[in-house]
This record gives C-alpha cells, structure tokens and sequence, in this order.
C-alpha cells in the first residue's frame, strides 16, 4: 500500500453565511485543514455522525464544490487548481456513487440509456451499437441481466437502482470511486450484498475507494483504514484492524461502543455521548469535542489539539496523548 495515489493537503472548505441585512458575514465551517493521503488500491473509510463534514469532503474532492482552500494532487497534479476545461480530461478517473439510487437515476431515461450517457458524453464510443454492447458488460458486471436495458428505474428495487448507478459510475473507467454514503438507503440484507459488490469489482478492476458512511460498522466491514471526522476536522486515522484493537480518541470510542453486538460476545459498554455538536458557524476554540467529551480536561476547552503521529500510521487529535500522556 505505497503507492500514493491521491494526496491531500490542508483541504478547507467555508460556506458563506449571512446575518441579517447588515450583521456580519459568517461561515459554516464544513471542512477545515483536512490532510491525509489515500493509496492505490485501498479502501478508505470516512466515517462521522451527521454534519462532521465527510460527505462535503467527498464532493470538494471531486469538485462538485468549490474548496476554499488546500490541495488535492492527482498525478502530480493539484486539482483544485485546474480550470475546467483542464480538469475534464481528469474527470473521468474520479467518479461518485451517490446515497440516493434512484434521485440519482432520470425517472425518464431507460436505465441502459443512463448508463451510456457518460461513454456517449465523453466520446468513449463511436456508435450505438458500441455503446450497448459496453452497457451489456456494465450490467453483466454488476450483476443484473442485460435485458434489463430497456427498463426505467422505476421498476427497480433500491439494491438493484444502486448497481445500476455504480454501472453507470464504471462506465468511464475510474481509477477513484468516492461512494458518499452509498449504502444507507439500503435493507440490511441488500447492504450486505452491495458491499461485497464493491469488494468484488475492487480485486477485478483494482479500484482505489473512499468509502464514506455515517455507520462504522459499514465502514469497518469494507475498509483497509478508517479516518474519524468531527464538525469538520480528521480525529483519528489508522489501519481498521488499530483502530478497533486500540483506540485512542474519545469520540472513536463512542462511536465503537455503538456498534450492535452479536449475543454470543460479551457485551460491551455502551458510551451515551452528552449534548448537542457545536454550531459549525461558531465552532469551540479549543477541541470540538470537548463538550461532549468524557475524557475532557481543562486544556481541551482551550487550547486547540494538533493531529499527530502517536503510534507508526495511527494518527489522532487529542491532547491525551499531545504530551506523551495516555489514559
């Protein structure tokens, strides 16, 4: 897992806010300072309660929203900087699988026909007949039969919306799939058979994935590292298996604690987080979890907790360990 292929620096993204006529211009902070590197052929998890940034992070990436500041570098090239124009020959090696299968899906369009658009649009193919026969492939690829072509979405069940749009998300080839939460929509059941649908198409196409999901255990079952966000801010990043064996922040913790357990093991205690997430418009000066922290001391009120190195690949943001001092 050396080889780098997406390096992230610092990555910033501020939504504008205002206050009235004339109150003071105010930002969401969604994302900010965000940097790790995402490596070929892995699967990087991000994972986060609601408002922790992870799916505005996932569209930054892929510049659907314009980032306020940082770098994304991809084949030696810092994306965020690129025009339009120039960014488009990149474009189709970063696709996205979306939450929502069938908002994602043109009611109107025949689900063969939504798939070709991307090769069609992007002039992959030189003819409708060229073009079905790749559709064919795709559908094949994903499991669903190649008479289906002639169907619209409505006539689909979620799980089978959901292999239809990573079909049409495989249509270009991509090096990178961002998948923003693309499973929650989904029965338990059928969650289980897309994850190891996106297992699957990774060993055959040797895919490079961030697997983001609000659900741990989603994210536990499919990903090689798991990178912890907070009203915007990384918490803690390492290997999956680190992460579960030993983990150092608080809110990772919480998060794990939450996890259903079978019967069969011993049951563990279950860490009820206190309070609300600060407002992102006005976020803490100090740690952002602070506040709903059981391991708080008085310097994470104040004082701002760096991201460091704690252990070989296992990062975190906690003043716990900023001076060499574990619980």
């Amino acid at each position: 897992m050396e080889d780098k292929i997406l390096e992230v620096k610092d990555l910033t993204k501020y939504f504008d806010v205002y206050n009235g006529l004339f109150g003071k211009k105010k930002y969401v902070h969604a994302v900010e300072n965000v940097s790790f590197d995402l490596y070929k052929s892995e699967t990087l998890g991000i994972v986060g309660e609601s408002g922790s940034g992870k799916s505005t992070l996932g569209r930054v990436l892929l510049k659907l929203i314009k980032h306020t500041s940082g770098k994304v570098v991809y084949r030696d090239k810092d994306i965020m900087s690129l025009r339009s124009r120039d960014f488009g020959a990149l474009r189709r090696e970063l696709q996205m699988v979306f939450q929502d299968p069938y908002a994602s899906l043109n009611p109107r369009i025949k689900i063969g026909d939504a798939i070709a658009e991307p090769l069609v649009a992007n002039r992959v193919v030189s003819s409708y007949g060229e073009a079905r026969k790749k559709v064919y492939e795709l559908l094949e690829l994903v499991g669903l039969q190649t008479e289906l072509y002639e169907r619209y979405p409505y006539e689909f069940s979620g799980g089978q919306r959901q292999r239809i749009s990573i079909a049409r998300a495989l249509a270009l080839e991509p090096k990178i799939l961002v998948c923003d939460e693309a499973v929650s929509a989904l029965d338990v059941s059928v969650q289980a058979q897309i994850l190891n649908l996106f297992n699957s198409l990774k060993k055959q196409l040797d895919l490079t994935y961030l697997f983001i999901s609000h659900d741990l255990s989603v994210v536990k079952h499919i990903s090689d590292r798991i990178m912890v966000m907070y009203l915007g801010e990384i918490m803690e990043l390492a290997p999956t298996d680190k992460i579960f064996e030993r983990t150092l922040h608080p809110y990772t913790e919480a998060l794990i604690s939450a996890i259903p357990e079978p019967k069969s093991k011993e049951k563990r205690k279950r860490i009820i987080l206190e309070g609300d997430i600060p407002s992102p418009i006005d976020p803490p000066m100090g740690c952002r979890f602070a506040s709903r922290c059981f391991k708080a001391m008085e310097i994470c009120k104040n004082e701002h907790p760096q991201i460091l190195e704690v252990q070989p690949n296992h990062f975190v943001r906690c003043h716990l360990y900023s001076e060499g001092k574990e619980d």
